[in-house]
């Protein structure tokens, strides 16, 4: 039940982080990258329908086909978070309505509008969850057929992104392009952050204070190897073990009162599967 709760914690707080950056700097500078939403930005200066308005519909619409063709199971987390975002940018739309930007500073208007989505979209993805929008395409593509979805979805965003130097102007169009070329990016290296940890290398003469300090005080558990000091031909044990961030500190910090003399590596890692930290 914890595990359900947080996960709907990070989802609903991932999707309003991801709204307040689509609605309040992505829509009102019309920026056209990324998806669905770049689309509702194209649509809405026809004058026919607003952006948050026509990302509802268009949201919708691919959410009951996810439905149809995917089956249930997709429905779960995806469904959530679209149906939420939809909900969100109609709401901002109706309560702080948003006739011109922020600021008049383009560049910091386009960084948030990047950089709120994309830690959303890190966070959903990190925990197989999604925003819905071109996903639910991609996801129906991979189904039945056999292109490089991948490529399709960058070829379509290019698409979308180029029509915004015509259906606005030269500045808004190359702000998008910016967008499109950091969004992935800023994707990646969110991921990567939050699921970042430390892997220990301890080399020393006494494993036992180290191994009880790890498994008795931090809750982890780790693996002794023996060895032999090239130089001086002493015996050495080995003692791997990973740990998130804060844990780590504090190992280091107890290895460093404890055993002066033993040496250790440290190395960042960002996918670590198992008990204790992500699932399979």
């Amino acid at each position: 039940m914890k595990t359900k709760i947080h996960s709907f914690f990070m989802m609903t707080a991932a999707t309003v982080i991801m709204a307040v950056g689509i609605y309040f700097f992505k829509f009102t500078n019309h920026f056209t990258f990324g998806g669905i939403t770049g689309l509702a930005v194209l649509v809405a200066k026809s004058g026919l329908i607003s952006a948050s308005d026509f990302s509802f519909a268009a949201n919708m619409v691919l959410l009951v086909l996810g439905a149809v063709i995917l089956g249930r199971k997709f429905v779960a987390k995806t469904a959530y978070c679209s149906v939420l975002l939809s909900i969100l940018l109609s709401l901002f739309e109706r309560i702080w309505p948003m006739n011109h930007p922020f600021t008049s500073e383009p560049l910091l208007e386009v960084i948030f509008a990047i950089v709120l989505p994309a830690f959303g979209s890190a966070v959903l993805f990190n925990i197989g969850a999604s925003s819905g929008g071109t996903d639910i395409v991609a996801m129906i593509l991979k189904k039945y057929s056999s292109i490089d979805i991948g490529r399709a979805l960058m070829l379509s965003d290019v698409a979308i992104t180029v029509a915004g130097f015509f259906v606005f102007d030269v500045e808004v169009g190359l702000y998008s392009c910016l967008g499109l070329a950091f969004r992935s990016v800023l994707v990646d290296n969110f991921i990567e952050s939050l699921n970042l940890s430390k892997y220990f290398n301890v080399f020393c003469s006494r494993p036992e204070p180290i191994c009880d300090f790890i498994v008795h005080e931090l809750n982890r558990s780790a693996t002794i190897c023996d060895g032999q000091g090239a130089f001086t031909g002493s015996q050495k044990y080995i003692i791997f073990t990973a740990l998130n961030r804060h844990q780590a500190v504090l190992l280091r910090n107890f290895i460093r009162k404890e055993d002066p003399s033993a040496f250790i590596l440290i190395s960042n890692t960002s996918e670590i599967i198992g008990k204790g930290f992500h699932s399979v």
